[in-house]
């Protein structure tokens, strides 16, 4: 009996979990009374933590994606040595 797993795409539950983190960090700034200048900085605060994050987010997508890149084209190699040491073995 062969095993089979499911791979779950990470990305949007990464997406969902930091819409969600965003949204509760506005709510709770919006709702502590502030004056207008603080509440401004505070936001401008949150948007620049929340850009180097996504920015931290794309980086390590992009590694992992090189690293992808880079397995599939040994995967790819592996392959075509094998079919080629194959054909050789059938030609005798």
């Amino acid at each position: 009996m062969s095993e089979s797993t499911t791979c779950t795409p990470k990305g949007p539950m990464v997406l969902t979990f930091i819409a969600g983190a965003a949204l509760g960090a506005v709510v709770m700034a919006l709702s502590t009374p502030k004056s207008g200048p603080e509440l401004r900085g505070d936001l401008k605060d949150l948007a620049r933590r929340a850009k180097r994050k996504v920015g931290d987010y794309a980086d390590d997508a992009s590694e992992a994606l090189e690293d992808l890149k880079d397995r599939a084209v040994l995967a790819v190699d592996d392959l075509k040595r094998g079919v080629s040491d194959a054909a050789n073995d059938l030609r005798g």
